[in-house]
């Protein structure tokens, strides 16, 4: 036999006998603002002037996903990709993030899904269960565990200089930290009662975990991207990347780090890892007032998205990851079908979700009508993604959980799971 033979029945026999991998984390990508349908994922090119924009669609692998001219890597990978085109939110025209994290509007004050999935599938004791690469300091309100604890709050990371709260301070020194430690449960000793308190219960195992965490070498490393060979850093894009936002210059970051950081995190083994990228609220009077306009935004804003996106999936494929994470990319709501002052408002009544990783590829999923108005068929909401995500996890979306007062809450309403995208 030539070495080509081995080679090919080698392969051939692990494709026959491999043990097929299970979903074990998500990495979600919020595209705040509101990004326009029209004008990415849904174009309208047989519509009027003043809705089908200025882009045209293009061909990709798969017939009938056709998507924005400027995204022509995705073009290449839409047989890994699964498109849903029916989206539809509730929350009332507002740039509130709860839908998207929750699967509810910010009234109901729900847990994050990131903070369900560290109750129910929690990384192992050194890593964090779950990750925001989000913009804030803190952990904000659409990323709180609400009533499920402390214990639950995302690992807040923010900033493009690394992980500032992963690591000891120059000053402190690991025996020292050891025994500042070793103190805090002595103080916690004398304070039983309130540790019979969930809240304080929540707080130690908080703070056990933190710990656990600073002292992990595999935690550590998992943010630091300088470990990456050049080739990869470059392929998913320069820390000096930028796009326009309002106006005619390019003068806002485009953090394509966040994209590998979180590759990273997933392959270490941590759970959940969500982060936000850029800005997508292309009013008429905020691009038009700057002397811009959605389209020249977009110009510049789409083709990084473009490279983020494929980066993230061609490399989860390549790593044999693809098996084993989800991607979700979406955003809190779509954009007006008619153009106003050169930008589209808000529109809730339809947008997109595009998934990739651990779902059925090569998929569109529901139709708009012709302006992009309304969903035609097959109107999908937040919580039936959300219930995908849980369900391709091992987490039934039908699961209730105790709220502050002790009363039995469901983790969804809506707990059908979109059944095309579960493999």
């Amino acid at each position: 036999m030539a070495m080509a033979d081995i080679f090919r029945l080698r392969a051939q026999y692990h494709s026959q006998n491999r043990v097929k991998k299970s979903p074990r984390a998500v990495i979600m990508v919020c595209l705040a603002g509101g990004p326009s349908h029209l004008d990415m994922y849904d174009l309208k090119p047989g519509a009027p002037s003043e809705i089908r924009g200025e882009f045209q669609p293009i061909n990709t692998r798969i017939p009938g996903f056709d998507i924005c001219e400027l995204m022509p890597l995705q073009a290449t990978i839409t047989d890994k990709l699964a498109l849903i085109r029916s989206l539809q939110f509730v929350e009332p025209m507002q740039h509130e993030l709860e839908e998207v994290y929750t699967g509810f509007p910010i009234s109901q004050k729900r847990p994050s899904f990131g903070s369900i999935i560290s109750r129910f599938q929690p990384a192992e004791a050194k890593l964090p269960s779950y990750v925001s690469l989000d913009y804030a300091e803190r952990t904000t309100g659409y990323e709180s565990p609400q009533y499920l604890g402390a214990s639950h709050a995302p690992l807040q990371v923010s900033g493009t200089s690394g992980v500032r709260n992963l690591s000891l301070p120059w000053y402190m020194k690991l025996d020292r930290f050891i025994d500042r430690r070793n103190l805090v449960r002595n103080f916690d000793s004398f304070r039983k009662e309130t540790d019979l308190e969930n809240q304080g219960l929540n707080l130690d195992a908080f703070q056990t975990r933190a710990a656990e965490i600073i002292t992990s070498k595999k935690a550590r490393d998992a943010f630091d991207i300088s470990r990456e060979p050049e080739k990869v850093i470059a392929k998913y894009g320069g820390k000096d990347d930028k796009y326009i936002y309002v106006g005619q210059k390019a003068d806002s970051v485009w953090e394509s780090h966040k994209f590998l950081i979180a590759r990273r995190l997933v392959e270490a083994g941590v759970p959940v890892v969500t982060l936000r990228i850029a800005s997508w609220d292309h009013h008429g009077n905020v691009v038009s007032g700057a002397g811009g306009t959605i389209f020249q935004s977009l110009k510049s804003a789409l083709p990084l998205l473009d490279r983020s996106i494929h980066a993230l999936v061609s490399d989860l494929h390549e790593r044999g990851l693809n098996e084993e994470v989800l991607v979700v990319v979406w955003g809190e709501f779509g954009r007006t079908p008619k153009i106003v002052q050169n930008g589209r408002d808000h529109w809730p009544d339809a947008s997109f979700a595009l998934l990739a990783g651990a779902v059925k590829g090569g998929q569109v999923i529901g139709e708009t009508d012709s302006k992009g108005e309304r969903p035609k068929n097959r109107p999908l909401s937040p919580q039936n993604v959300l219930a995908t995500v849980y369900q391709s996890l091992g987490i039934d979306p039908k699961t209730v959980v105790n709220d502050f007062v002790g009363r039995p809450t469901s983790i969804l309403d809506k707990t059908e799971p979109i059944h095309e995208l579960l493999v």
